[in-house]
């Protein structure tokens, strides 16, 4: 079904281009006579018509003076609209409830929403600005994005809304449309802009176009003086008019118009504004526009400068405008256009005409059926999920890599990178940095826009020591202007780094600047995003990594460097994409709010402390919180990069890959037996069982032995020969801090083990023993330690850096989050160390228990295994032998397991169910003891990780098996899927 609207999508959009041509007749036109609008004129004095043509400027973020200012405009002088300015959803919500309850005639309500609500109204979406949006190539995005503005709009009760802007932008000092044009290529202009206004009057928006006849050529400001545009009339034709007659062919319903002096269309030098030349002569008769022309704000000093009050006003009216926009006298403009009537500047029947204009489009916004605005929810239902994944989906195609020597992004072999990330511009860790740093480890380090010599100094001696370094260039201000405000020692500092190799470097800014930085286009990997905001850092960030792809062009030319349409298209999708729900076909207030909720629930009742929650739907990554803290005294929060002890999550993260990876080398095969690879086991009851029924658990083996009761004497002290309160050639292995196991000790365990009695029946029994074991018989296999051979083929080039055995050697115990207070054997909490006593006498590392990790870390080796054995670009294990080692092997003797890895009950077991009821039979995971939960679903695509320490302070709470947390939660993961249409 979607993919049919896509489809649909796209055929609309081509036919809307290819038929532009062919005029299409504004939509409000066939309401010019209707009996709605006769029944209004029939009403209204002269006075009133002429208000009608007025549209006074509104605040809801004034106070109660402005509110009765617009009360008196609307009473006794009847204007026909507002456009509101600076404010709130709900406040301007309640005002136009007000006015438009206290006028004549419903009021137009009209704004300035360029790039969305969120231009004028805080608590709303900022969709990017329309030069990033000029370096998108599917232009279905911005018919897209039309829609909803467009909803938005009419939720808020907006009617008009003053865009798109299609004025061409090929001067880069004009100060005032620049990043708000879709650039200096007039077909691109065109095009976008029909499909942003189709969007949007196609779901009840008028658009107007503006600002013609064209602001793009232009160094002034009209806000504050007027600009002269000294182009002949043969090249006005050409470039600047191109997308406004594009667009009156399309059907654009208004046009604005701007205060410009081009001699080439009128001599007398006049603003457009009021130029009769420009307005009735250009656009209306020989450009055949019938649709709404509006002024540009009438408070403007490139209008007012000269003009007098109330004058200009009926100038702009006699010169063909239709609307005047922000007068600023609005009685003394309504006496002087009567004056100008009478005087005959301007008829009656012109009057009502552009009235009757007024009242159609008024009819064909339904003011004729006026509802007025719900206010409850107003903010919920402007800012849903889908309008801000829209914008994260447009800010993602508008990406533009310009340079990409030896195909350096997406980044590979991340296990040979040392990475640092540099922030020009800003004193604190950015988006951009912390999201690199969700793919690897990632050295943070910043640089004010005035960093000194030494700062600089010592910064070049600290990027010696790494082999790739990414540079990010941040913009300070509120809007991408082209401008720099680096010192010009930091500039220099860029533009050295920028030459040197393997150096990536993002522009966070107008790409204007571009030109302004020296040597930027030597760097080996260069990205520009058009403006700076969590969306373009976040998914700078992602493209360089592979986790999302970019084909974005320039839109504008920046000197030599770099010509208008030009960009690389890069490639992603290998690794994650940190996303929204509803972009992986799941919905936010399921998926966050039950979950939210069960978690809350297993908060209260003290069945954990805190937690991690991470859920991946092909490849993205939709959710990954933190919950709570540490442990019960609430001082330290769970953050996302806390590393939590895995227990036997530990099987399937350790010794199973590294079984698998060897089973594809032909190293061995399920029906060799354990005394294959531990010559020990030899003779012993356990010497002929095939690994097979070993992986699958069932064996016979017993399912565990508690070997740290075997350290203690009866009276509960330590065992002299076994422990030592110092570390010693003999006792090397560190349980606590004064505590240390003899070496041997180890071999006792894997004694213990061997000489273990089997169970007589051939069933499922859960047992630790062989992934006790799984280290030995791997090294037998190979020709280096255990441990080493894990993180060199999984998790370095993984980028899996905190997944690791012993994590208090490599991260602060402020990121380790502790375990079980242990009054048995090691008589102190344990943090920082594994919490089973069995691993920590192997050393800390076994493949039953050891592993931390952090949920996304973790669930890179999760993903691998979904995508059968692939992850970023690199294949670990076959997908034969994953599809192999993750199906059920003996479902006829009752036994759900499969190699090494858990499966659903053969038959669902309702709450006491080891996975939810909506897992797959193909679906595959694991459980810990100490809360954690990982599980697989190839037929959904879903990757589900739950990490806690439900055994702090004891291994006794197990009210998180009563409440069922972990289980209910992957079920709302289920739950949240969005099902597709028949």
């Amino acid at each position: 079904m979607k993919r049919s609207f896509y489809y649909f999508s796209t055929a609309l959009l081509f036919f809307f281009c290819c038929t532009a041509s062919a005029q299409h007749a504004p939509p409000f036109l066939n309401y010019m006579n209707s009996p709605w609008v006769d029944s209004v004129m029939k009403t209204l004095t002269p006075d009133e018509r002429i208000a009608q043509l007025m549209v006074a400027a509104a605040y809801s973020n004034r106070g109660p003076e402005h509110q009765q200012e617009m009360l008196k405009l609307i009473q006794e002088h009847k204007v026909g609209g507002l456009i509101f300015f600076q404010g709130g959803p709900g406040r301007e919500a309640s005002l136009t409830n007000e006015y438009q309850a206290a006028s004549k005639v419903p009021l137009i309500i009209a704004m300035d929403a360029e790039w969305g609500l969120g231009m004028r109204l805080d608590s709303t979406i900022s969709y990017p600005y329309q030069m990033t949006l000029g370096a998108i190539q599917d232009n279905n995005l911005l018919y897209e994005m039309g829609t909803e503005v467009a909803r938005q709009a009419r939720r808020a009760g907006i009617h008009v809304n003053f865009a798109p802007v299609v004025d061409v932008n090929n001067n880069p000092n004009n100060p005032v449309i620049n990043y708000r044009s879709f650039g200096e290529n007039k077909k691109n202009v065109a095009q976008k802009g029909i499909a942003y206004m189709k969007g949007m009057q196609d779901h009840g928006v008028l658009t107007t176009a503006k600002h013609f006849p064209g602001h793009g050529d232009t160094g002034t400001d009209s806000h504050y003086a007027l600009p002269q545009i000294s182009h002949p009339r043969e090249r006005l034709d050409t470039l600047e008019l191109y997308p406004f007659r594009e667009l009156i062919n399309a059907g654009i319903g208004g046009i604005m118009v701007a205060h410009l002096n081009i001699p080439a269309l009128d001599t007398s030098r006049v603003p457009s504004t009021l130029s009769k030349n420009i307005i009735t002569s250009l656009l209306k008769k020989e450009l055949k526009f019938e649709g709404l022309t509006v002024t540009d704000a009438m408070n403007m000093k490139g209008v007012t400068a000269g003009n007098e009050p109330g004058v200009v006003d009926r100038n702009a009216l006699v010169a063909g405008n239709d609307v005047l926009e922000f007068t600023e006298n609005i009685p003394l403009a309504i006496a002087e256009i009567r004056k100008a009537v009478k005087q005959g500047l301007i008829t009656q029947q012109e009057i009502d005409n552009r009235c009757r204009k007024m009242l159609a489009v008024k009819q064909w916004v339904g003011l004729n059926r006026y509802r007025p605005v719900q206010i409850a929810r107003i903010a919920e239902e402007l800012n849903t999920p889908q309008a801000k994944l829209l914008s994260r989906k447009l800010t993602e195609a508008s990406l533009t890599v310009l340079n990409n020597e030896r195909n350096l992004m997406p980044l590979q072999a991340l296990d040979t990178l040392r990475i640092a990330a540099v922030s020009f511009g800003t004193d604190k860790a950015t988006p951009f940095q912390q999201t690199l740093s969700l793919y690897t480890d990632v050295k943070y380090f910043t640089v004010s826009k005035d960093a000194t010599t030494a700062q600089l100094d010592e910064l070049r001696t600290q990027l010696a020591k790494y082999n790739l370094v990414i540079g990010a260039v941040h913009d300070d201000g509120i809007r991408p202007t082209n401008r720099l405000t680096l010192s010009a020692q930091v500039q220099e500092f860029v533009s050295v780094l920028a030459a040197k190799p393997n150096v990536i470097m993002a522009v966070f800014k107008n790409p204007y600047v571009l030109d302004k930085l020296k040597d930027i286009e030597l760097a080996d990997g260069l990205v520009v995003t058009y403006q700076d905001n969590v969306n373009a850092q976040e998914l700078a960030a992602q493209l360089i990594f592979g986790g999302i792809s970019a084909n974005g062009r320039m839109p504008v030319s920046v000197g030599t460097k770099y010509m208008a349409g030009y960009g690389l298209d890069v490639q992603g999708g290998i690794r994650f994409k940190y996303t929204l729900p509803e972009d992986a076909g799941m919905r936010s207030d399921i998926l966050f709010g039950r979950i939210d909720s069960l978690v809350a629930q297993a908060l209260n009742a003290k069945a954990i402390p805190g937690c991690e929650v991470f859920v991946a739907k092909d490849k993205k990554v939709v959710m990954y919180k933190a919950y709570g803290y540490q442990d019960y005294s609430d001082t330290v929060k769970v953050k996302r990069t806390d590393l939590y002890d895995l227990a036997s999550v530990t099987k399937v993260s350790t010794g199973l890959p590294a079984l698998m990876k060897l089973y594809d080398e032909k190293k061995y095969t399920l029906d060799n037996t354990l005394a294959d690879y531990l010559p020990k086991f030899k003779g012993s009851n356990k010497a002929d069982l095939p690994l097979k029924d070993i992986l699958t658990h069932q064996a016979r083996f017993q399912p565990w032995i508690a070997f740290w009761k075997n350290t203690l004497r009866k009276n509960g002290s330590y065992r002299w020969h076994t422990i030592k309160g110092d570390s010693s050639k003999n006792y090397p292995i560190k349980l606590k801090q004064n505590m240390y196991l003899h070496h041997k000790y180890p071999d006792k365990i894997v004694k213990a083990i061997r000489k273990s009695p089997l169970l007589k029946e051939k069933k499922y029994v859960y047992s630790d023993f062989f992934f006790i074991l799984a280290p030995r018989v791997v090294e037998s296999m190979i020709k280096e330690d255990f441990y080493p051979y894990i993180q060199r083929n999984f998790y370095a080039p993984l980028g899996a850096t905190t997944v690791t055995y012993n994590p208090f050697q490599k991260f602060p115990k402020s990121r380790i989050v502790p375990t079980e207070h242990d009054f048995a054997f090691r008589h102190e909490p344990i943090h920082g160390r594994v919490h089973d006593e069995g691993a920590v006498m192997m050393g800390g590392i076994s493949g039953h228990a050891g592993l931390f990790a952090n949920a996304n870390d973790l669930a890179k080796l999760m993903q691998m295994y979904l995508n059968m054995g692939e992850y970023g670009g690199k294949r670990y294990i076959s997908a034969e032998t994953l599809k192999e080692f993750s199906r059920t092997q003996f479902p006829e003797l009752n036994n759900r397991r499969a190699l090494g890895f858990d499966k659903p009950n053969l038959e669902y077991a309702g709450e006491n169910n080891n996975t939810a009821k909506g897992a797959s039979a193909d679906s595959f995971g694991h459980t810990g003891f100490t809360g954690t939960f990982v599980w697989m679903d190839p037929q959904t695509g879903l990757v589900y990780i739950f990490l806690s320490n439900r055994v702090n302070p004891t291994r006794d709470n197990t009210r998180l098996y009563r409440l069922n947390t972990r289980t209910k939660i992957q079920q709302v993961m289920y739950d949240a899927l969005i099902k597709s249409p028949l």
